[in-house]
This record gives C-alpha cells, structure tokens and sequence, in this order.
C-alpha cells in the first residue's frame, strides 16, 4: 500500500489479522446428523435415551468400556440388598440460568419420569428423595440389574417448584446443566443451541451449534455445497464424499432386522386399534426357513455398502449376547426341507401353500429410509426362490403404526448399551409396548430368563441369564428357539466432516436416534488455520 503513513499502514494490517482470527476461530458447526424428536427434547419422555442429552446432565457418564463413570454424581453405592442407590452430587453444576442443581432435581426427576411413561423405564423405582441438598436416594421395589443404565442416560431438569422449573412446555424449552442451551427451535427445519457459561465441565470448543433437519438427498446436497460441517449419510450414499470433506466411521451396536408376527390372526386388536397376528409369520417353518435364506454378508454390500457386518441376534458382540448364536451361511437346501416337512408344498405358481393359504405377507418398512427399502428388497429376492413372497411395502410410520405394526413383519432396527432393551422385546409383558415386542412374542421359559437376568446378584450372572433367553439349550427367542426376528445386518454409522474438524476419539454408537456422534462433543476442535 504505497503513500500510506506507517501508523495508517499498520493499524490496517493489524485490523486483517484480527478479522481473519476471528474467521479461523470457526464459532460456529452446522450439523445434518438426524431428526427431531417427537416429543421434543424432554428426559421424562425419552429425549437422551438412545444418545447424550446434549442440554440436561446425567448422573453418571458411560465409560467407552460402556462402564459407568462420574458426571453430576462424584460418589455413589448401592446398598447390600440392591434396592437402596445413594449418590453424592457435585457442589459446582448450575443450570443455564445460573441456578444451583440440587438433589431436589435429582429426586425430581426420577419421581416424575416414573410416572410419566416416556421411554426412561422407571417402573422399578419406589421413591426418589433428596437426603441433603447434595445426596440424593433412589429405593427400588425390587433389585433390578439394569437400573444403573438410567442413572446414564436420564437428563436432569429442574423441579417444577423453582423459578424456570419443568412443565408441559419443557420440551420444548428445556433448561439443564449440559454443555449447550437451546437459542431457537424452528420445528422442522433448524435448531440453534448457544454454550451454557454456567456449565461446570470444560467449555466446548464451539459457541454455537445449528442442527439442520433434513431427508437424506437434502443433506448429501447440503455436504456437496459447502453449507455443513458434518452430515450423516446412509450407506447407500457414503460413496459420494464432497472433496472438502472426509468420511467418518463410528462403530455401532445398531442393527436392522425383521420382526415377525408371531400370533395367528384371529380378529383380535392392540390397546391401539391395529389388527394382531399373521398366519403365516405365526408359522415356525416360515421363520427358520427365511432365517436360512437370506445371506447377510451379501445384504451388507448390497444395502450398506460395505459399511457393517452380518447380525444374528439384537446385542451381537455385547457381553449379554450368545456368541454361538449364528448361521455360518445360507442353506436353501435345509429351509427346503424344513418347509416340506411342515406341510408348506411347492405349487406351479411358483408358491407355497398349506391348507390353502399361500406363503405371502406384507414386509413393510418406513417410506423415508433408503437403507431399509434397499434390506427389504434384497431380502425378499433372496426367500422368494423358496416359494416365500414377502412383499416390501413402503408406509409413513403413523401409518405403520396405525395399520401394520402387529400384522406385517416388520423391517425393524434396534441396539442398545443396556440389556434392558432385550426385555423389552422379548418379555411377554411387554407384549404390543409401542414399537417393543410389537409381534407379541411369548415365551414362559425366555420370560423366566428375563427376570432372572433383572434379579441377578452380579453382572456376570445377569450375563447368563440374558444369553440363556436367547437359547437355553432347549428354547428361546434366537435362530436355534423360536426364531421370532430374522437379524439381518449391524450397521456402521457413516458421516461426512468437514477435513478441518477433529472429532476426537468415538464411543460405539446404540440406535440411531438422539445423535450419537454428539456424545463426545466436547473433544472436537477446528484445525485449520
């Protein structure tokens, strides 16, 4: 700049150097990694259940060991007849409003998540109280193994008694301890969330965060043109990576799999009005027969890309799974023989019948979802040689729910960090729970085995009890019992990321609701300069 004073020419330099600082300092992520939750972002109802709660705070962190680690809680014990847990809270967590957390949220929200009959199951819970202002009791009615898996997961709030305290509109304003606070919720399309300067943990690296909600073509369209920094993407997509972007594995427990209908229909309704029961899924030979059909290390390649591994069961690889519990391979020839043997004969049509009913039914799956058409597709082409039509169907959930949840096998997907979920879908008391044990699976002796698990003494014998469930020698709910799913593939989580992002070192992510990548938040940092 030639004729410029010195002075003149300098403060100029200096005034770029600070404007491109502030351009590097990168305050702001726009992320593309899921849906909304319906009921907005309220612990009692679910919100956190399946990922980090990102506004509230938990009790316990989960180790990615998946073992239980200090978060609110500096200090806690379970008393020697397993129904007393005492928790001792750290002085220095504060809401976003700047007012101390207390064992009287604690014990708040524990009380009113029991009765509030969100996901958070707390049936177990007798009664929450607040000791002191920073010891809190939780007494059980019964010992329950899996209990501790809440203490995880459920998001604190504040107690309705306080300035700012929870109420029906809490879902959508909700006020925790976590590292972010919501700014904007525009239903639909954005959520813009600010850091918490009362948060007690480290300050993230990032002030403000966008989550844009959009389908999945959207959001590759999104990542293509530079408008955000990280994007979840299905397989099917994963090979599409944006050239200022890299592609990001997060190793999963979350499966995809068939659930099957497992009463015969007999004109009976769910609590829901939906219809129960299928003929032909009620069928044992039906089931074993796809079970052996259908080659899952094709369905990875063809549905995911690559980007997974074959399923046999809903906890493969977890400590609460059997690990003998899987098929080496197809074999056609042994479904074959099962169905002749159950009286399911060959037609010229090409289908099997028995008694005259032919070997046809519905496999429905949610419209929305690439992944789950492209796993009923393939899985259907690979039965229909046997003589077994399934018939991929594509519906909006609240139809799926409203219509075919009980009636039409169903392309499902699960995965959990706590065995509690194998109770939900496998114990008959949870029989038609919404989308848990939707096929009214019931087994006396599996049954058994479920609350054995819940009243173990240790987790090792819990382990037992919840791979005995599974098969037992004699019965159970996997491949070699009642073969009530047809567990096709796990699943790795594929993102794309901005090259400039570090997201640090990833946990294993459950299911995919509640934005798993997010849990370790606090560890990611801008790279560039």
């Amino acid at each position: 700049m030639p004729g410029l004073p010195r002075p003149i020419l300098l403060g100029i330099t200096l005034g770029c150097l600070v404007a491109a600082s502030a351009v590097q300092a990168k305050e702001q992520l726009v992320l593309a990694v899921g849906g909304e939750p319906e009921q907005g972002f309220d612990p009692l109802l679910g919100w956190g259940q399946y990922g980090n709660p990102l506004f509230q705070s938990t009790l316990l962190a989960r180790g990615r060991d998946l073992t239980p680690q200090p978060e609110l809680a500096t200090q806690w014990s379970l008393s020697d007849d397993r129904l007393t847990w005492t928790l001792t809270l750290r002085h220095d967590a504060r809401f976003a409003d700047g007012t101390p957390l207390t064992a009287a949220d604690v014990a708040y929200t524990f009380n009113q998540a029991a009765n509030a009959g969100g996901r958070a199951d707390l049936s177990a819970l007798d009664k929450a109280q607040a000791v002191d202002e920073y010891t809190v009791t939780l007494r059980l009615n019964a010992p329950h193994i899996t209990f501790v898996d809440q203490l995880m997961t459920l998001g604190i709030v504040p107690h309705a008694g306080r300035d700012n305290g929870y109420s029906e509109q809490y879902g959508r304003q909700p006020l925790g301890s976590g590292p972010y606070q919501l700014v904007e919720w525009q239903e639909g399309e954005q959520l813009i969330v600010e850091r918490n300067p009362y948060f007690y943990g480290p300050a993230p690296a990032f002030d403000r965060l966008v989550f844009r909600f959009m389908g999945e073509d959207a959001t590759l369209s999104a990542a293509h043109a530079g408008q955000v920094d990280v994007a979840s993407v299905p397989p099917a997509l994963a090979a599409n990576l944006p050239a200022h972007m890299q592609r990001v594995i997060m190793e999963s427990v979350d499966n995809r799999g068939i659930l099957f209908p497992m009463q015969p229909a007999n004109g009976e309704l769910a609590a829901s009005g939906a219809p129960i029961g299928n003929d032909v899924t009620a069928e044992l030979a039906i089931r074993q027969a796809i079970n052996l059909a259908v080659d899952r290390n094709t369905l990875v390649e063809v549905a995911l890309n690559g980007y997974g591994r074959p399923a046999f069961g809903p906890a493969d690889g977890l400590p609460w799974s059997d690990s003998d519990e899987r098929l080496t391979a197809p074999d056609l020839a042994q479904a074959e023989k099962i169905l002749d043997a159950a009286g399911w004969q060959l037609s010229d049509d090409g289908l099997r019948y028995k008694d005259g009913l032919p070997a046809r039914f519905r496999l429905t799956y949610p419209s929305s979802d690439t992944t789950r058409q492209l796993l009923a597709e393939a899985s259907a082409a690979m039965v229909r040689p046997l003589g077994i039509e399934m018939q991929p169907t594509g519906r909006h959930w609240d139809q799926i729910q409203r219509e075919a949840l009980h009636q039409d096998a169903i392309m499902f997907g699960f995965g959990s960090h706590s065995p509690q979920e194998i109770y939900y879908l496998f114990h008959s008391q949870h029989a038609g729970n919404g989308f848990y044990n939707s096929g009214f699976y019931a087994n006396t002796e599996v049954d058994n085995h479920l609350d054995a698990a819940q009243a173990a003494e240790s987790i090792e014998q819990a382990n037992r009890e919840w791979r005995s469930a599974q098969w037992d020698g004699s019965t159970g709910y996997g491949v070699r019992g009642n073969s009530s799913w047809a567990w096709l593939v796990n699943l790795e989580h594929v993102y794309f990321a901005d090259t400039c992002l570090n997201v640090g070192e990833l946990g294993v992510a459950p299911h995919g609701h509640g934005w798993p990548i997010t849990a370790n938040l606090l560890e990611w940092r801008w790279t560039c300069e």
